[in-house]
């Protein structure tokens, strides 16, 4: 009899469980029993564990053998447990590593031949890993600069089965003989290059919101005529906003990790992402899921960036009443028989449409052919609660020969973002520990109490507008976030009844008065 040990790393969403492979080896019939709750990718590495084993010019263990995943209660998932099987049964049959294996981190996908594919959530996993005291890994060979982004990991890249059994103490070889090399350097990835907000001509009021958008962290919603530069504004976003800090970089980098859509030779990503799914995008492309496990979808790969939906009514009504859980909560939970997987879903929201049908329902809607009722048909795909959900709502009329002009010295990207690094700062000052990092995320009992310093003239027009009906509760708050977030973009204390007059006008299309 012989028992061999390993650990590898299964995913359940970004949070990673470190798994112990134990592989037993007994008398009787030839068998491999693989238990331990897993799914069928997991159950599938019997026959690739076998090939690749035998490709190394090792023999299969003509014995029994039981290999148990360990928490057995844990479902397992993908195929990133096959080099720890591999290890584990080949440990159990004679391999001279046993302490070795008892303390690496194995993780990687076996092909036939006994090479090592890269998998998905190499980062998130490798992490786990490392805070869980084993800081030992062994990873594919093409997601070593990956995993190599986990501060305090020992990565071993491996490229083939055969080298990592030769470097444990055992006998095997490449089918074709090759000695190792080693992988080629990735050429240096070209920096991006943001659109800037500068060539946006006109639109004052546009390029305002998108300003206090940016400052504060709120929704946007753009109404327009095609061609007035609503897509234009919303990819400009992105190029407003600060740096991530390191936690999130390494969260937004993790998230794209098990996306499968992290460029691990440009290191984490310090941007704020930009997502533009089309719309003609399923719910589980937008939101997340698919078939087996659920995959992180657009609004998780937007997090702490910009989500924007350009033709948001064409969406499926489906798709669009799914971002009520990510706009409240900030993360997403999608449940599904093999498990639960939570993802984060901070994002700040971008929708664009136009008028009608047509886009031709502007003004006095002369060159429009829309019946009225498919004009709120039109608008009416969007619902009011998502709606209600949007901080900043705005018209983007066309732009005029009289407004260009005018607009010849439009500011550039990097003088308004200097002006929302600076509001951001007051908003971490002021918001210091409690949790909440901009005026978007606080809750409204919060602003509205005595802690949250609200002036008595500005809670009375509010009070006043909540009354008239013009605002709903969830409205108010939204209202007190602008106004905060004016304030700040201002440089003041705290807000005024004129910062609640324009937060109210950017919030009701400017067609209310405080």
């Amino acid at each position: 009899m012989g028992l061999g040990r390993t650990w590898t790393v299964s995913l359940l969403g970004l949070v990673g469980h470190l798994v112990e492979v134990e592989a037993h080896k007994s008398s009787g019939l030839p068998a491999f029993a693989l238990v331990g709750l897993p799914d069928t990718a997991v159950n599938e590495a019997r026959e690739r564990v076998r090939a690749a084993v035998t490709s190394s010019s090792v023999a299969w263990p003509n014995d029994r053998m039981t290999v148990n995943l360990s928490p057995a209660s844990l479902p397992k998932t993908g195929t990133g447990l096959d080099l720890a099987l591999a290890v584990a049964v080949l440990v159990a049959a004679g391999l001279p590593a046993q302490e070795r294996a008892a303390r690496t981190v194995h993780l990687g996908e076996l092909g036939l031949d006994g090479r090592l594919h890269p998998v998905r959530g190499i980062l998130p996993a490798v992490s786990a890993a490392v805070g869980a005291g084993r800081t030992e890994v062994v990873v594919p060979a093409e997601n070593a600069a990956e995993a190599r982004l986990v501060p305090g990991a020992q990565v071993r890249p491996v490229e083939h089965l055969a080298d990592l059994i030769v470097d444990y103490g055992g006998e095997a070889r490449r089918p074709d003989g090759a000695a190792p090399e080693p992988p080629p350097s990735p050429p240096p990835p070209e920096p991006g290059v943001c659109p800037d907000l500068k060539d946006v001509r006109g639109q004052d009021e546009a390029r305002f919101a998108l300003e206090v958008a940016a400052a504060g962290g709120h929704h946007l919603f753009l109404l327009g005529a095609p061609g007035t530069g609503k897509s234009m504004l919303a990819a400009r976003l992105p190029g407003l906003l600060p740096d991530l800090p390191e936690p999130d970089a390494v969260e937004v980098s993790a998230v794209h990790s098990v996306a499968g859509t992290l460029d691990a030779a440009a290191g984490l990503l310090r941007r704020p992402p930009f997502e533009d799914p089309h719309h003609t995008a399923t719910a589980a492309a937008v939101v997340g899921g698919g078939t087996g496990f659920p995959r992180p979808g657009a609004v998780s790969r937007a997090h702490r960036g910009v989500l924007l939906l350009d033709e948001a009514p064409e969406f499926q009504p489906r798709v669009l009443q799914t971002l009520r859980q990510p706009l409240e909560h900030g993360e997403l939970v999608l449940q599904r028989a093999s498990g639960s997987a939570r993802y984060p879903a901070r994002f700040q929201l971008v929708l664009a449409a136009n008028p009608c049908p047509c886009g031709k329902a502007i003004g006095k809607g002369r060159a429009c052919r829309c019946t009225p009722l498919e004009r709120r048909r039109y608008l009416g795909r969007l619902s009011g609660p998502l709606l209600d959900r949007i901080d900043i709502q705005v018209d983007v009329p066309p732009v005029t020969r009289a407004s260009l002009a005018l607009a010849e010295d439009a500011e550039s990207s990097a003088a308004v973002a200097e002006r929302v690094a600076a509001a951001r700062e007051r908003q971490h000052h002021r918001l210091a520990g409690t949790g909440w990092r901009t005026n978007a995320e606080v809750p409204g009992s919060w602003l509205r109490s005595d802690d949250g310093g609200l002036p008595t003239d500005v809670r009375v027009s509010l009070e006043r507008a909540l009354d008239r009906g013009a605002l709903s509760m969830r409205g108010v708050d939204r209202v007190l976030r602008v106004a905060w977030t004016l304030a700040d973009l201002a440089g003041q204390e705290r807000p005024t009844v004129t910062d609640v007059g324009t937060a109210l006008a950017l919030r009701t299309r400017g067609s209310t008065d405080a």
